[in-house]
């Protein structure tokens, strides 16, 4: 796949292709690029299925470009299957789904964003012209995955695109906030990465034991406020007893 982000609208209205993944699984591509109306797409005939879901379907899963569909073979066999996607997307012109724009408190401290003096290096920037230019964007939540509620998040500035690690570096602590490869992400969970954690949000993006497990949706929009250490402590006690310390408004 081709990593190009934000680049515009011309690629996106190619035909669907339809591959399989094993016997049960249907994936629907859109296109071969990071592009957000392609992302229209995909976001658009998921939310046509999962309002109307053909029988023999059990999950739909979108991605920056696809759909993945997984299905009972013996309650609906591929061809119906692709014919009744086919239809659909037809019939749907683009996503209108609620997206939400949420704003995420950051903290850009060394202590909390232990990369970030690299990754500016690296960018030719000073710590505080990163911080700058990644707290004043907005970025778009192409997908959700790897982790349960990691988002993946276009609109990095190009002065912060920066080509992620030759070699995973050892785990950071949840909340980390991370760019790599022209994208961001914000890790629910302690894990290895090649991505550069420049910042850590106190917010629980999944906490199986809400209404809402996952916090944020593909389709969303957000933007990080940047906090310092002390009211980061503070916060992320708050969210540990279960209160939801990101602000949400209407896109």
């Amino acid at each position: 796949m081709t990593l190009k982000v934000d680049p515009g609208p011309a690629s996106a209205m190619s035909a669907p292709r339809f591959l399989d993944a094993g016997e049960a699984a249907l994936v629907v591509e859109f296109g071969d690029i990071v592009d957000p109306a392609i992302n229209d797409r995909v976001l658009a005939i998921d939310a046509a299925l999962r309002a109307d879901p053909p029988a023999g379907t059990r999950e739909f899963v979108p991605t920056y470009r696809s759909l993945m569909i997984h299905y009972d073979p013996l309650h609906i066999d591929r061809d119906t299957l692709v014919a009744i996607v086919r239809r659909k997307t037809a019939a749907v012109a683009e996503w209108r789904g609620k997206a939400a724009t949420w704003t995420l408190p950051c903290c850009y401290d060394p202590a909390l964003a232990e990369d970030l003096d690299e990754a500016a290096r690296i960018l030719g920037l000073t710590q505080d012209e990163a911080v700058a230019l990644h707290a004043k964007a907005t970025y778009r939540v192409y997908m959700c995955g790897f982790a349960p509620g990691q988002p993946y998040l276009g609109g990095v500035p190009e002065a912060l695109v920066i080509s992620r690690r030759p070699a995973p570096r050892p785990p950071h602590p949840p909340g980390a906030v991370l760019i790599g490869g022209g994208l961001c992400v914000v890790a629910p969970f302690a894990m290895p990465t090649g991505w550069y954690v420049i910042g850590r949000t106190p917010e629980r993006l999944y906490a199986a034991e809400r209404k809402d497990a996952f916090l944020i949706q593909a389709g969303d929009n957000l933007r990080f406020d940047p906090i310092d250490v002390a009211t980061f402590r503070d916060l992320e006690q708050r969210a540990t007893s279960g209160e939801i310390v990101a602000r949400k408004s209407a896109a």
